[in-house]
Parts: C-alpha cells; sequence; structure tokens
C-alpha cells in the first residue's frame, strides 16, 4: 500500500491504553477466547478439515494460537492496518507455528482486502467493524474473498456499549457508523450472507456492562433479560450463499 493510499484509508486511531489492552490476559482469557468458542457453536455447515482462515483486523495477534486450536487451519492469513500491531503479530505467528507453520501476515485496508475472489473457507471479524469507517464496503470484501459456502464469524460490540462512558473515555472509535445488534444482524443479510436465529448469539458478558460491570446482577439487584435490555454484543455465524 502506497503512502497516497494509506492516507486516503478512513482510519480512526486507538488509545494508548486501546493498543495496551489488546495485549493483556483479561482481552486473550475473557473476551477473544470466550468469542471463539462461541462462535464455534453456531456454525451449523460443514467446513474444511483444514480450512484457511483470514483473521480481518487481526491486531497483535493474539487469536492465531486460539484459531489455531479452535478450527485446525492449514493456512491463516492476518490482515491489518495498524503497522505497530502487525510487528507484534509477527512475534505471535512465530510462537504458534508449532501449531499453524503457515501463518501470512498483509498490510491493508479491510474494505480492500489485498486477496484474490473465494480464496478463503473461513473470515474472522472479533470487535473489528465497530471500528471500521466503510462498513458496507468491508463487508463486501469479506463476502468476495469467501468462497461459496464459507463461513463469516462475526463478533461485535453494539453501539450500546461502545457509546458508554467509559469505552469513550478509554478507546476511539467513528460513533457515527455504531449500530445495534440488530442493525448489524440486518447488514449483514444485505451483504448477501445468509443464517438464522440458531447462528446468532446475544452475549450478555460482565466485561460489556459498562454501567455496572454485571455487579447489581451479580449480588442480586438486576436481572436483565433478553428482550428487555439492549443488548451489548452479537455474534453471528453467516454462510455465503453457494448458489446467490
Amino acid at each position: 500500500m502506497s503512502p497516497s493510499e494509506t492516507s486516503s484509508v478512513p482510519f480512526v486511531p486507538e488509545t494508548a491504553f486501546g493498543i495496551w489492552f489488546l495485549r493483556t490476559y483479561t482481552w486473550e482469557h475473557h473476551v477473544l477466547r470466550v468469542a471463539i468458542n462461541d462462535l464455534k457453536r453456531l456454525i451449523d455447515t460443514p467446513l474444511p478439515e483444514a480450512p484457511v482462515i483470514v483473521d480481518v483486523g487481526c491486531g497483535q495477534g493474539i487469536s492465531f494460537r486460539l484459531l489455531a486450536d479452535a478450527f485446525k487451519p492449514r493456512r491463516l492469513v492476518g490482515i491489518d492496518f495498524h503497522e505497530p500491531s502487525l510487528t507484534l503479530a509477527a512475534q505471535a505467528a512465530n510462537a504458534c507455528r508449532d501449531k499453524l507453520p503457515d501463518i501470512e501476515l498483509l498490510h491493508g485496508d479491510c474494505a480492500k482486502l489485498p486477496l484474490p475472489d473465494a480464496s478463503a473457507d473461513i473470515v474472522f471479524c472479533h470487535q473489528t467493524f465497530h471500528h471500521l469507517v466503510e462498513q458496507d464496503r468491508a463487508l463486501a470484501e469479506f463476502h468476495r474473498v469467501l468462497k461459496p459456502g464459507g463461513v463469516l464469524l462475526f463478533a461485535e460490540s453494539t453501539d450500546a456499549y461502545i457509546k458508554s462512558w467509559v469505552i469513550r473515555l478509554l478507546f476511539r472509535h467513528p460513533m457515527h457508523v455504531q449500530k445495534s445488534a440488530g442493525g448489524y444482524l440486518d447488514m449483514i443479510r444485505r451483504g448477501g450472507f445468509n443464517f438464522s436465529e440458531r447462528n446468532v448469539s446475544l452475549p450478555y458478558l460482565w466485561w460489556s456492562r459498562a454501567k455496572d460491570f454485571g455487579l447489581l446482577e451479580r449480588i442480586g439487584l438486576s436481572h436483565p433479560q433478553p428482550g428487555k435490555r439492549r443488548e451489548t454484543l452479537v455474534n453471528v455465524a453467516a454462510v455465503k450463499p453457494v448458489n446467490p
């Protein structure tokens, strides 16, 4: 990507705290690991025995070993726009080559992926989409690089969480593109993907409840129920149709 191309990419830089947080145990264990396990559970379509995975917005590569354990891929491609994070991702890739020798890292924009058509069995998009300004273009790119029958594993925080005071204080996001759980699901359907209710999960995890981090529920003073709360997270395993 040339300097002129780089400067034209809509990009909201993360805070120093955010970059640090993405390599903590809390991020790996309570956020990333939990999401991958949940997304794997939501898949109800056959996958190749050794799939090709594209990790869009791979950041510092904390996901690589978790994805290798969960899906036993033969190849993984990590893509991110933040070059300092890719430097750390290279270290993460080297650390898990015992499980996955074929890891390629690419500097690129999710709205213009540097990959050929129908080259991936799985596109993994974890907590990346709410950072993207050109969301429709990015979703079209995910669809393009997936093979027919391929799976988009999409895990995202909703506007209820991203617009909370604590997240506004500690992180940076393009606020005008944030969506509700339903808004993201509608976008994915419009983008040409298929999924049903059984392919969707709406976790209500403690860390996503920025108002009290689930404290009131733990001490019995609150019992938020699905349909009567503002969802903070949405996970979906969506399929690119074989016959569009």
